[in-house]
């Protein structure tokens, strides 16, 4: 594992300067990339990942983390770090009750650890960034699938390198099914549909170009791996399911022209949400992922509908794909007025506050990427709270110089939130959360009950590049 120092070292003046600056618009622009214009290649959807064997109570994965080649950019070869040569990585579908084994093996140059991100796991399971598996070696993780239904993912959380591994294309969707949910009718089958957001910069030769923080040079919209893809669709309701797995890129999505075309938001990070909020356009910052159903009925065959990021700082970073409505087709799906009861968290009777500041240096190796002005320690405990217990957490983001923005994702724990800056939140962010953003200057307030599992838990940043630099804190869990 990278010391810190060993870290900023690798990583250069330039680009820790840069992991602050370039969310401003202020970094170094993308070199020369392939020519390719929007909508030029199909929607590439990952596969379905099947197990090495089962038995009655558990599903059995083999799956290698190597360095492989994919052709994101036509005729072209990137390498690209994946697990099992996947990019991204295959689905996992799980069952609500059906345990999931995976032995992940490492054939990558540095540690990695897995992080089933949204997921209740015992401290062993969870991917703690120092719970790494060196390269050559493997580690058995075990997922109890006790949690209901939800969208979930997975992905590279070694400290100091799980933005550039997760960058390089160590993620991918884990889609958690319970029988409740399927009973509510919603769109399934090949209208069930897994979206991927990333962005990326290549050099002319079509390779990835990492720089910590490169924000500024990522000006090429990935979806699935697919630059700016089209999909093609039947004249009926899809469900989609939308995973930011950026490194520090937001969203604004809206589909087609003008005002934008009605989506029905249906799920969040922990799943259904209580009801349906039918949207013309939402956020989703890294981390986070949205569930909606679109329609297509109501457009005449022939219909191009554009999915476009509103908050896109340049021309380039504002298409992000294209909806071809091409056939018809039978649909006995439907979108519940009801979908889940609101989980009652309970009262808290314990509160904590927590600031994410980023502390500017003269020197740009010595800035510091900082939760409650400390860097991330793991010999240290950050917080200690008790299993049982119901506690408020207040975040802050004191960033306002640069305008920087942060996210929080909590390990373990999915929370509601209560507020920001005083107002509630709607939207996706009426249901169960593991991550949520922080305006500049803003703050948010959580509501999280701790329930099992005692042990130490990281809480963090999930702007990859802000946590690689220390924006992590530990959390440590007793009965």
């Amino acid at each position: 594992m990278l010391k810190r120092r060993e870290f900023v070292k690798l990583l250069g003046a330039g680009g820790a300067a840069l992991a602050l600056t370039s969310e401003c618009g202020v970094g170094s622009r993308a070199a020369a990339i392939p020519s390719l214009p929007p909508f030029s290649t199909p929607l590439h959807i990952p596969p379905v990942a099947r197990p090495e064997r089962t038995d009655g109570t558990t599903d059995f994965y083999r799956v290698k983390m190597a360095e492989t080649q994919a052709e994101i950019f036509p005729g072209l070869q990137t390498k690209v770090l994946t697990y099992n040569g996947e990019f991204p990585a295959a689905t996992i579908r799980a069952q609500r009750g059906r345990k999931v084994a995976i032995t992940q093996q490492n054939q990558t140059k540095q540690p990695t650890a897995v992080h089933l991100h949204g997921a209740h796991l015992p401290r062993k399971d969870d991917g703690h960034p120092m719970d790494v598996i060196e390269p050559g070696g493997q580690r058995d993780y075990l997922y109890p699938n006790t949690q209901l239904g939800a969208t979930l993912w997975y992905h590279d959380h070694a400290h100091h390198t799980e933005a550039e591994h997760v960058y390089r294309g160590l993620a991918g969707m884990y889609i958690l099914e319970d029988e409740q949910e399927k009973a509510l009718g919603l769109p399934e089958g090949e209208f069930d549909v897994p979206l991927l957001l990333r962005d990326s910069q290549f050099d002319a030769a079509g390779q990835l170009v990492w720089m910590l923080a490169g924000f500024a040079g990522r000006t090429t919209l990935l979806v699935n791996g697919s630059p700016q893809p089209y999909f093609e669709v039947a004249a009926r309701k899809y469900r989609f399911r939308f995973l930011n797995c950026a490194n520090d890129r937001s969203y604004t999505l809206r589909l087609g022209d003008g005002k934008g075309v009605p989506m029905h938001l249906i799920g969040s990070d922990g799943g259904l949400l209580p009801a349906p909020v039918t949207v013309t356009s939402f956020d989703i910052t890294p981390g986070e992922r949205v569930e909606a159903v679109i329609d297509f009925s109501q457009f005449p065959i022939g219909t191009q509908l554009t999915l476009t990021n509103d908050i896109g700082e340049v021309e380039d970073v504002k298409p992000v794909m294209r909806f071809d409505v091409l056939r018809t087709a039978p649909d006995t799906s439907r979108v519940p007025a009801t979908l889940r009861p609101r989980a009652d968290l309970g009262e808290a009777t314990v509160e904590r506050d927590i600031e994410m500041h980023v502390e500017l240096t003269p020197n740009p190796a010595d800035i510091k990427s900082t939760l409650d002005r400390k860097l991330y320690d793991p010999n240290r405990i950050d917080q200690r709270g008790k299993l049982g217990t119901t506690e408020m957490w207040t975040i802050r983001n004191t960033d306002t110089e640069l305008g920087i923005p942060h996210n929080m994702h909590l390990h373990l724990e999915q929370f509601h939130i209560i507020d920001r800056n005083g107002k509630p939140v709607g939207g996706h962010e009426t249901g169960l959360k593991d991550t949520v953003v922080i305006p500049p200057g803003g703050n948010v307030r959580i509501k999280v009950r701790f329930t099992e599992h005692a042990g130490t838990f990281v809480y963090h940043c999930h702007m990859l590049d802000h946590s690689a630099l220390g924006m992590m804190g530990q959390l440590e869990l007793t009965t």
